[in-house]
């Protein structure tokens, strides 16, 4: 593999080209991100973004539904109509079918002579190589472009190596930016800093001083306007594929020997290699499997996973997955490692804990029975980290209660904190790659993944129902008390 070279800063003009720029992704994230950037001063000044989608549009259209979709995904303190007309000016909208070869003339019409180009697939995955191969018939892909490819890639392991092999007969390796959001998060960013940025934790961050470690993104909502796409895809493919086993890598990975992308990308495969793969067996024990029932959700009625518009009547498709998985090296031995995640639960809720070993023996005979020491990493809605100690209680005896410590990151800086996408949109545009998924992790994440899809086809159960604002079916419960454990909500 040719190894990573920085790009040198650009003075030239960038052309930053969504495809899908009118869908849900563009208007709630990618155009609110832009729009933070702009305000900021951290686009490049000739900076034009092009908007691409079938609607028979032209760029006044486009701006008319803009000011109707776009403010109301935006922090409405820091929308001063100045800003808001300048960012407009850089706005520009393409009318493409992304099928047809023809239209991408009108798109090398609109871009700039000499700029620097990024190519943002807001897209399903199976547009994802004819944009690419009519791209380049144009002849637009040069050596200063960037593609962004947003998830899922693929459905199992061949269809994600056929997506990077198409892309990749386009576009370099060190071209492509495969974009996991959750990777942008300020406190995701932050454990890197934690783990090896101090001394404090690193000495305690193994066997046996570990006892578990437990990774929840769980949503409230429910599966909305994304039931068509999200029946044929499930919460397995959907977010432990990804999501949970990027922050995963974080949590377990080797110290990297700098921040160069791949040093930190080589450490996080070797954590996906090292995942002990699971049997038929392993797959029966070890992993649950639920669809949320009709129950309450905010305070409000909540229907099931079935009577959801677009989802086929007696679908088996999960909306919860909990799996408890096994590292097979020195660091990580006989320490089990809980991924959760779900729709329809008790809250939004995206958080790491790192539960330490039990006391050997205690010298307090009232001691309360539960974990003493837990680091929590809370990644939202708000982000922070608590270190859960104990304590004496005031008064005479010596009676403890747990207390945290707490490192609040929003009252800790006063600094801007940029939002994920915005963040990542500038390490696209900056040609860094530290916080993209390379080839060889995407397909390291696959190769784990596709041997629990198939002991699930192979043991021919049904998801098992769980109440819509709860936090998933008991036998998620009964998977971390097996361990002398239990989710940190139910301790």
């Amino acid at each position: 593999m040719t190894p990573y070279t920085a790009p040198a800063p650009s003075t030239s003009p960038l052309d930053l080209v969504i495809f899908g720029g009118a869908g849900d992704l563009s208007v709630r994230k990618l155009l609110p991100a832009l729009f933070m950037a702009h305000l900021h001063n951290n686009l490049p000044a000739q900076t034009r973004i092009h908007a691409l989608g079938r609607q028979p549009w032209d760029r006044a259209d486009f701006l008319a539904f803009i000011e109707d979709k776009v403010p109301g995904f935006i922090d409405a303190k820091a929308r001063t109509e100045a800003a808001w007309q300048g960012f407009l000016d850089r706005l520009n909208y393409v009318s493409l079918d992304a099928t047809q070869a023809a239209d991408f003339t009108a798109l090398g019409e609109a871009l700039q002579a000499g700029s620097d180009r990024v190519y943002y697939l807001a897209t399903a995955p199976s547009l994802f190589t004819a944009i690419c191969e009519h791209l380049a018939g144009a002849s637009l892909i040069d050596a200063r472009s960037r593609v962004v490819l947003e998830k899922p890639l693929g459905h199992d392991l061949a269809s994600a190596r056929e997506i990077n092999d198409q892309v990749g007969r386009h576009f370099q390796e060190s071209q492509i930016f495969r974009i996991d959001h959750y990777l942008g998060k300020e406190t995701v960013q932050n454990l890197m800093v934690l783990r090896f940025g101090n001394t404090i934790f690193e000495p305690l961050w193994r066997s046996p001083y570990i006892k578990s470690v437990q990774i929840t993104v769980a949503e409230s909502v429910g599966v909305g306007s994304r039931a068509g796409f999200y029946d044929g895809t499930g919460a397995l493919r959907d977010m432990v594929q990804n999501h949970l086993l990027q922050l995963l890598c974080i949590v377990a990975m080797e110290p990297p020997v700098s921040l160069d992308p791949d040093a930190v990308r080589d450490e996080k495969l070797k954590v996906l290699r090292s995942l002990r793969p699971m049997t038929v067996a392993d797959v029966a024990r070890d992993t649950v499997r639920g669809q949320y029932s009709a129950g309450a959700s905010n305070g409000d009625k909540a229907i099931g996973y079935l009577q959801e518009e677009n989802v086929p009547s007696g679908s088996t498709t999960e909306t919860f997955v909990a799996l408890r998985a096994h590292i097979n090296n020195w660091r990580w031995a006989n320490v089990p490692i809980f991924l959760r995640t779900g729709k329809r639960m008790a809250e939004r809720r995206s958080e790491i804990v790192i539960e330490f070993a039990d006391l050997p023996y205690t010298i307090f005979p009232d001691a309360p029975r539960q974990p003493v020491n837990r680091l929590m990493i809370r990644l939202q809605p708000e982000e922070h980290v608590q270190l859960q100690m104990m304590a004496k209680e005031p008064g005479s005896g010596m009676r403890l209660r747990p207390v945290n410590l707490n490192l609040d990151l929003e009252l800790a800086f006063s600094e801007r904190r940029a939002e994920a996408y915005e963040r990542l949109l500038m390490d696209v545009i900056k040609g860094r790659l530290t916080h993209f998924m390379r080839r060889d992790e995407l397909e390291a994440a696959w190769t784990w993944v596709e041997p629990i899809l198939d002991g699930w086809k192979q043991l021919h159960e049904k998801p098992k129902a769980y109440t819509a604002g709860t936090w998933g079916p008991a036998a998620s419960s009964a998977l971390m008390a097996r361990e002398g454990s239990a989710w940190v909500e139910e301790s």
